[in-house]
């Protein structure tokens, strides 16, 4: 039955690449970016046989002890992703317990993340390499706390099975898991720089994860190199402890969830008011409006974006503290509105063939393309006021304002006219609804990348006029040119919208039947 359980994991594995090239492009990617993690991570435990036995010792039950939290966390972040030995699926066939447990336990080895947590665990062996003893203890170690990785993932899935379940809580993890990810320089820099100031800290919280059961595996190798035999032995026991107690838990969640399975059902509300169809007139426009701000709050496809934006002070404070030009900070705004404009460009696309209420009921083109732009344009118009004017809070020099606010200003109106051109006129392969955001299906990659990069290309051009005024206050010092650009970017952004909604409504009269058969060939 283990045997079994193992090999239907690798069939649900081959037959998902054979779905497209494009799963197989990808997973050759995933498994190249992997193997090149991997081998930095054996060399540099390879490289630290060499190396004090008590920097080796810190930087192994660290490393582990990371790798359990991380094979902790992930699972609930990543709660939308498939799961393809569900334990729900085996809910109608009467596989008996241990059989169960252990093929289930085996099969999450199977995949990258398995794989790679596996090679960098027994590149510890090399680590310890120096005795036999040690190495033996490394061995055995690697093993314990590979195991106890998996299982502890398994039971945090089980245990959240019913949240997992929840369209809210998908919605939820998937966004908050964005943020750590848009942070991922800062975080890291400062990590490097904690590490570099705090050596001794770090070496007394190594010894003392190492009699926890986080650290206990890892620490086999270094004790018996330092011949600590009976430290050694009762840390040996500690990890089977660890093992054996994670085992007795996962077990019992999930004899319990083979009997009553999560609901996936909705859920039961008390019926509500119109939300944002109550506040919108009773018009085309409107009803597109409020139907498309009701997706920006509540679609995480379209939330993760709007999560980006108040990071983006941070990454750009960031990277002014490290470079030390703070002259940076000005185009928050500019690009605040940038990402706020260009992001409805796959409006049409995340629709997918939701778009066919638009085709059905004969809605006109340009309703639609100014009700997707008012919809944006309720919050992108305040937020990118709110972060023109923030550099200047902190200190800038207001003399510039006027430039810069006419330039977030003609940014925004013009990017929102070329989106409502580009998604009248091009589709691309996007999350599907209900996926996480994470999630890409394959498709026309290339032709999705050359709309993405022609759009941006063609909005730095309509936006020149504004960004040469700029760059002419910042060159000669006068104010002129930046209380032109606050007359010029507006007005010239307003023109820019309205052709853009006149003629993407244009094109979606002409071809929307059309367009509609290509985001249902996007599925």
């Amino acid at each position: 039955m283990v045997a079994h359980l193992l090999r239907l994991k690798l069939i649900l594995l081959r037959n998902s690449v054979r779905r497209s090239p494009w799963q197989l492009v990808g997973l050759g990617i995933g498994v190249l970016y992997a193997l090149g993690l991997v081998g930095l991570a054996v060399a540099g435990l390879l490289y630290l046989r060499g190396q004090d036995a008590g920097l080796a010792h810190t930087v192994v039950v660290l490393g582990g002890a990371a790798a359990l939290l991380g094979w902790a966390v992930v699972p609930v972040a990543a709660a939308a992703a498939d799961m393809t030995l569900d334990p729900a699926r085996f809910t109608t066939f009467a596989v008996p317990m241990p059989q169960l447990l252990t093929g289930l336990a085996l099969g999450g080895l199977i995949g990258i993340p398995g794989a790679a947590t596996t090679l960098v665990a027994l590149g510890t062996v090399g680590t310890w390499s120096r005795s036999l003893p040690a190495a033996g203890g490394a061995l055995v170690g690697a093993v314990l706390g590979v195991l106890s990785c998996i299982v502890l993932s398994k039971l945090v899935t089980t245990a959240t099975a019913g949240l997992a379940s929840s369209r809210r809580f998908k919605d939820a993890s998937a966004v908050i898991f964005l943020i750590p990810l848009v942070l991922m320089g800062p975080i890291v820099a400062g990590i490097a720089k904690g590490i570099a100031g705090s050596g001794n800290f770090l070496a007394g919280l190594a010894r003392t994860l190492s009699w926890t059961p986080a650290g206990a595996a890892w620490s086999l190798g270094g004790d018996l190199a330092e011949g600590s035999y009976g430290a050694a032995a009762l840390k040996f026991l500690i990890a089977v402890a660890t093992l054996a107690g994670l085992a007795l838990c996962w077990k019992l969640l999930l004899q319990r969830a083979l009997v009553t399975p999560p609901y996936a059902g909705t859920s039961r509300k008390r019926a509500g008011g119109l939300g944002f169809f109550g506040l919108f007139p009773a018009t085309p426009t409107g009803a597109v409006a409020a139907r498309s701000l009701t997706y920006w709050l509540r679609d995480p496809r379209y939330s993760g974006s709007l999560v980006v934006v108040p990071l983006l002070p941070v990454l750009l404070l960031f990277q002014a503290t490290q470079t030390g030009s703070y002259g940076l900070l000005l185009f928050i705004g500019p690009m605040t509105a940038f990402l706020l404009a260009w992001s409805i460009s796959t409006d049409v696309s995340y629709d997918n063939t939701a778009f066919a209420l638009h085709v059905a009921t004969g809605v006109r083109g340009v309703h639609d393309r100014l009700g997707r732009a008012v919809a944006c344009l309720v919050f992108a118009l305040p937020v990118v006021l709110a972060l023109s004017v923030l550099p200047f809070l902190l200190g800038a020099d207001w003399q510039q304002l006027p430039a810069v606010l006419g330039l977030s200003l003609g940014v925004l109106f013009s990017g929102i006219g070329l989106s409502s051109v580009v998604s009248a006129r091009y589709t691309s392969a996007v999350p599907l609804p209900g996926d996480s955001p994470f999630k890409k299906p394959p498709g026309n990659v290339a032709q999705t990348l050359a709309v993405q990069f022609g759009g941006m290309g063609a909005l730095l051009v309509l936006v020149a006029p504004e960004t040469a005024l700029v760059a002419a206050q910042f060159v000669t010092g006068s104010s002129v040119p930046g209380w032109i650009n606050l007359v010029l970017g507006p007005v010239l952004g307003l023109v820019l919208f309205a052709a853009g909604v006149r003629l993407g409504g244009k094109w979606l009269d002409a071809r929307g039947p059309e367009l509609l058969a290509q985001l249902a060939v996007n599925r």
